[in-house]
């Protein structure tokens, strides 16, 4: 991807639940740290979700302008070696999200704040209330996923070119999405298993709430939270 110098200048006003944050952004910053996996990664698999309009919001979301997954390069590296590994054993992965500008977390969080909304309730959060999306910890006013090095991630058979059962869908908003959630089949626990090993073994380190989610450890803007968009 070519060397990007994008000046941010905004003031981002994040609201979750009663308490408002502000953060000011004005330097310029030098995104040539920033390329597409698919540069570092030509045979990974991408499904960019919040470029479509199949998620919870049951819309493209702000930000998105191409289907492209971004990451830092330090992150991509280490996703390569996590790749590379994993194709030895007869996986592939697919991304369902890298980087996320700011403005897709606005969206998220003006999405949330609308409790008439509920096109895609029954698909990905059919148990929870949405008035409680904030107080239960399901929407946040700012994500790892704008600092460049986070990334939702899923296994493919390469024999079969499906996906593994992992127990639950992506961006389902449920304990059953939890790493450690007692699936109901074994093999769904050590398709998670083999995943959460294979991230950590490069360096990346998951959370308690998302099997799928993934941020480097030794990250490079542990303090920067982006908002250029994907295009």
């Amino acid at each position: 991807m070519k060397r990007i110098f994008i000046t941010l200048l905004a003031v981002l006003t994040l609201t979750a639940c009663t308490q408002k944050q502000q953060q000011t952004v004005d330097p310029i910053y030098d995104l040539s740290d920033f390329v597409e996996v698919t540069e570092v990664i030509p045979d990974v698999i991408l499904e960019i979700r919040y470029y479509s309009t199949y998620n919870f919001v049951g819309a493209r979301i702000d930000g998105y302008e191409r289907p492209l997954a971004l990451m830092t390069r330090q992150a991509a590296d280490s996703l390569k070696a996590v790749n590379d590994e994993l194709k030895a054993h007869g996986y592939r992965i697919k991304i369902w999200d890298t980087y996320r500008p700011q403005r897709a977390v606005n969206h998220f969080i003006r999405w949330a704040e609308d409790i008439q909304d509920t096109a895609m309730k029954a698909v990905f959060y059919p148990m929870v209330d949405k008035s409680l999306l904030f107080e239960q910890g399901y929407i946040y006013a700012r994500s790892s996923h704008s600092r460049g090095s986070t990334v939702d991630l899923t296994l493919i058979d390469a024999a079969t070119g499906k996906e593994l059962d992992m127990g639950s869908p992506f961006d389902w908003f449920g304990d059953e999405s939890h790493p450690d959630y007692p699936c109901p089949l074994y093999r769904q626990s050590e398709n998670r298993l083999v995943l959460r090993n294979a991230m950590e073994r490069h360096g990346f380190e998951g959370i308690d709430s998302e099997w799928w989610h993934f941020t480097l450890a030794n990250e490079p803007y542990p303090d920067t939270y982006f908002d250029f968009p994907i295009k």
